[in-house]
């Protein structure tokens, strides 16, 4: 539960043309003229007072994140045994009267729930509640805030953990990316500041986004909240794949070494950090590595009633069932009282975390979790997934400020640019999954460029990467005419007929081979200069890599493509991308069998440079 935390932000919509004015919520008169001691029952045998308390509404979403639940799936919760609007207002009634000032409603994904904004109205007439907020992946927030903030909804954190279109359509199965800058374009339209953007960390999957996201806060109004990611029943968490905070840290103020640290709230989960000038600030969630047990405050009921005193805990108790059964509020009171005294000073280690028996995270809150091999491509696409490389010399956060301030959303492609360093070249992937994407944009009989050199040189008989004495050298390209080079590169992987069947019928264990071999196909091609010693760095601008089964071979064959207009040749970038596609490809399949040949890797054709074209007959 710690992807979120509150946001101020006014509750009244400002009127056309007024300035926006950052209102906090303020504690109600009822506060002051009631200052009793704080519920005992809310306060556990380690001196901590639960104010804060997480409602699941749904166990339902409307994304399909194979990072958010178990591969074989979620079962829900019969509809009959889940809270009723009542039962929810009724146990939010007993919290806030116990001294619960602030309650966020979690899913699943709430804005599914067809009451959601009768259920924030009717929570806003509670006296003593002074936050009322929500954790949404933002598919439905623009059209729903204006009638949320209406109804007393004073703080939201979207869920969003990449910038680029094509992967978080990869990574979610639905499209909606769109959706979700419109989401954040609308709450910071409509006051809230700041806005706040979880963003949960896995390595191999977004960490290379860090640079990006920061970029955004300059010019605004958002709280990006970097998440540690967290093990959980069904995710298949791995010590590897988890980004720490220092790590993080480290990679932000190597980019921004005037990065302040802010002060921390009393309770706060995050640790924020602040980039002098810049409109927002960034937070780190250290649930892992730097956990904050010792000033929880933070109690959850999930959407069949269970109460859960931790997030990392497995102990839950009905409140649901003593509801159902008739129990009054004081015997309500004394079942809620025991729970919180028996939490623990703090949860377990994380290694000792990931052996736990816990719910998936998608029946306690959203999106907390991600799967040890990057989540499967829906059959459909497993033989059609083209990938590009872009290169984009626009800063991706001015575009996104432009966009904003003139009130529409990206409608394109946008790839954030990553600071690195002036001397590295800014190579960046989309994967374009579009119906009316041209197969052919990388078919290597396509005109190109002329060349402009004279005419062709033939092949050198001598070893460019040796010098006169015979040691490495790196060759000079810097006074090589800049030309339009594309390569073509294949590799054959010789499966045998069991790994082939479960290839082609997609029930490996591990998850979907032709989707893994593609993506590292495509990481390979970026990496080419930091594979191979003496390879030059090459902005590309198109990549793709294609896979093909071949059911009289039992084998996969794989097809990369490159591209990149430049004083140097791809054909590097585009052998590197089938020998690791390749590579990648047996990994996937070695548990079901180790009789796997990787054959016939090889350059198919190359065109542009001083050289000429080289096409293999």
């Amino acid at each position: 539960g710690v992807r979120s935390c509150s946001s101020g932000a006014p509750v009244t919509q400002p009127c056309p043309g007024e300035p926006v004015v950052e209102v906090l919520s303020r504690p109600r008169p009822f506060l002051g003229e009631h200052a009793a001691p704080f519920s005992a029952f809310l306060t556990d045998s380690f001196g901590r007072r639960h104010s804060y308390l997480r409602i699941s509404l749904t166990e339902r979403c409307n994304l399909r994140c194979q990072y958010c639940m178990p591969e074989e799936g979620v079962p829900l919760t019969p509809k009959a045994d889940l809270l009723t609007t009542e039962e929810i207002l009724t146990l939010a009634r007993l919290f806030v009267k116990e001294g619960v000032d602030k309650i966020r409603l979690t899913g699943g994904e709430p804005l599914i729930r067809p009451d959601v904004v009768d259920i924030v109205a009717q929570l806003r007439q509670l006296e003593g509640l002074r936050t009322i907020g929500i954790t949404t992946n933002g598919i439905n927030l623009a059209r729903l805030l204006p009638q949320l903030q209406k109804a007393g909804l004073s703080a939201i954190n979207i869920s969003l953990d990449t910038l680029v279109p094509a992967k978080f359509e990869f990574i979610v199965r639905r499209k909606g990316f769109h959706k979700v800058m419109e989401g954040i374009h609308k709450a910071i339209e409509l006051g809230y500041s700041p806005v706040k953007v979880n963003c949960v960390v896995m390595r191999g999957l977004n960490e290379d986004e860090l640079l990006d996201f920061v970029a955004l806060t300059e010019g605004l109004p958002l709280d990006v909240r970097f998440i540690e990611y967290m093990p959980f029943d069904g995710n298949k968490w791995n010590f590897k794949k988890m980004v720490s905070y220092k790590e993080m840290l480290d990679t932000l103020r190597q980019q921004w070494p005037e990065l302040e640290k802010l002060p921390e709230e009393e309770s706060s989960t995050a640790k924020a950090f602040k980039i002098p000038g810049f409109r927002g600030q960034v937070s780190f969630i250290t649930s892992m590595s730097e956990h904050f047990c010792g000033t929880c405050n933070r109690l959850r009921i999930t959407a069949d009633g269970n109460l859960k005193v931790c997030l990392f805990g497995n102990s839950e108790v009905s409140l649901r069932d003593h509801l159902r059964a008739g129990a009054s509020e004081e015997e309500l009171l004394r079942v809620i009282g025991a729970a919180v005294g028996r939490k623990k000073r703090q949860h377990a280690g994380m290694f000792n975390i990931s052996q736990m028996k816990n719910r998936p995270m998608i029946l306690i809150e959203l999106f907390l979790m991600r799967q040890d091999s990057p989540p499967a491509l829906p059959s459909t696409f497993r033989n059609s997934l083209r990938v590009q490389v872009l290169r984009h010399r626009v800063s991706f956060s001015s575009q996104m400020v432009t966009l904003w301030k003139g009130g529409g959303v990206p409608q394109a492609p946008l790839v954030a640019q990553r600071w690195l360093g002036s001397s590295l070249p800014q190579r960046h992937f989309s994967s374009h999954l579009d119906s009316d994407a041209n197969p052919k944009c990388l078919s290597p009989t396509e005109p190109q460029a002329p060349a402009a050199s004279s005419g062709p040189l033939p092949d050198s008989d001598q070893l460019t990467h040796v010098d006169t004495e015979g040691r490495m050298a790196m060759v000079d390209v810097g006074r090589k005419p800049d030309t339009e080079r594309v390569a073509v590169a294949s590799a054959v992987v010789l499966l045998g007929p069991v790994a082939f069947k479960l290839i082609q019928e997609n029930q490996l264990k591990k998850g979907d081979a032709l989707a893994v071999a593609q993506l590292a196909g495509i990481q390979a091609a970026k990496l080419t200069s930091q594979l191979i010693p003496l390879c030059h760095h090459v902005a590309l601008s198109h990549v793709q890599v294609q896979l093909e089964l071949d059911r009289t071979r039992h084998a996969a064959v794989i097809q990369a493509s490159c591209r990149a207009r430049g004083p140097t040749g791809v054909e590097m970038e585009a052998l590197t991308s089938a020998a690791v596609a390749a590579l990648a490809l047996y990994d996937m399949c070695k548990a079901v069998s180790r009789d796997i040949v990787l054959a016939e890797i090889k350059l198919v054709s190359k065109t542009g440079g001083q050289r000429g074209d080289f096409h293999r007959t």
